[in-house]
């Protein structure tokens, strides 16, 4: 049975990979790495359960140190079948600065450690975001033109790891990240809509209806990164993305449905108008958004949470995020088990939150 080394583990997907593995009992050691503790990272009870297994153990380490990723590489029992990087900044709108000190030098440094211990896999997660923004669907060969900042950190950790002599490294692009424990994919959405429902106003998003967000739900992340785990070759990426072609009014019409709001958008010559002065709308929108979420969580007794119906900036720009994920399924005989984004998944997201308190329950 499989040993994996998790770096980043307690995040969104790392703590959901933990109990795919678990559940499915696919390894016979898995240690995850992360700064932060579970006790303080807004666990599920059955996340925690899956943690509490006995073939788990967590340490909390330093990545960008040498001498901590050296301590947190090292095992009793024998070196690791593969290591799976989920390390990095996560947050969207940070400075160059931020990205290079808590993701590129991350990256290369613990991917340096895998190469002096001659680890046989290791699997990079990186992000779509790093293909061209344009009408053309993109498969693994699409031109690369990140836009955002977190994705031009990802494309140049991609390139420094290729550099650097790892026995196998495969490479993970998936689309939009949503599921149980979300908190920077659709999530902000939601949050929005969760608002509206509160305001009794129209919920209004930039651009068009057809503008693509393409997904995927964070099992089928779970369940590939497995196969990969296993069948993956080096050289290889991947991208990961479901089918459900997802765009703004395909998620629009779920949160209309789960919140009882009405929805459209402000189409793209006023959208262009707004272009020229971005910051300023931006500012305009998130402060709209934020005072009634606040209220909205203190009637509800939540004192504090993750989240937030923030938007950064660069997330609200004209830029369409459609990508071919078939590549695994063709490669490697993938199957996406949730291959349309549907009004209980949403809800399966929600809950998660709700059931910690975190996420105000308006259906009671």
């Amino acid at each position: 049975m499989s040993r994996l080394l998790i770096l980043g583990g307690t995040g969104f997907i790392g703590r959901n990979l933990v109990k795919y593995l678990v559940d499915n009992n696919c390894c016979s050691k898995i240690k995850v790495i992360d700064k932060q503790f579970p006790a303080i990272a807004y666990f599920s009870e059955e996340i925690t359960k899956a943690f509490e297994n006995e073939i788990v153990e967590f340490k909390q380490g330093n990545l960008n140190s040498p001498t901590s990723i050296e301590k947190c590489y090292e095992d009793p029992d024998g070196g690791w079948d593969c290591v799976i990087n989920l390390a990095g900044e996560t947050k969207y709108g940070q400075t160059a600065e931020v990205y290079q000190e808590k993701t590129l030098d991350v990256s290369i440094k613990c991917a340096k450690e895998a190469v002096k211990r001659k680890v046989p896999k290791y699997i990079e997660f990186s992000t779509a975001q790093i293909y061209k923004a344009n009408k053309k669907i993109s498969n693994e060969e699409g031109d690369l033109k990140p836009w955002t900042k977190l994705a031009t950190s990802k494309l140049e950790c991609e390139e420094k790891l290729k550099e650097l002599g790892l026995q196998n490294l495969i490479i993970v692009r998936p689309a939009c990240v949503y599921g149980p424990g979300d908190i920077f994919g659709i999530s902000p959405r939601i949050i929005t809509a969760a608002v509206y429902s509160k305001l009794e106003e129209k919920m209004k998003f930039l651009w068009n209806g057809d503008l693509r967000l393409n997904t995927v739900h964070v099992f089928d992340v779970c369940a590939a990164v497995w196969l990969l785990v296993q069948k993956g070759e080096n050289g290889k990426i991947y991208n990961l993305c479901d089918k459900n072609d997802t765009t703004q009014s395909k998620i629009n019409t779920l949160l209309e449905e789960i919140f009882g709001i009405k929805t459209g958008f402000i189409g793209k010559i006023v959208s262009n108008l707004a272009k020229v002065n971005m910051k300023s709308v931006t500012e305009d929108v998130n402060e709209k958004h934020l005072e009634p979420w606040a209220s909205l969580c203190k009637e509800y007794g939540i004192l504090s949470t993750p989240l937030t119906p923030y938007l950064d900036q660069e997330l609200l720009y004209n830029n369409p995020l459609y990508i071919d994920g078939s590549k695994i399924e063709s490669d490697l005989g993938f199957e996406y088990k949730h291959p349309k984004m549907t009004k209980e998944l949403l809800e399966e997201q929600i809950n998660y939150f709700t059931k910690l308190e975190l996420f105000p329950n308006l259906w009671k």
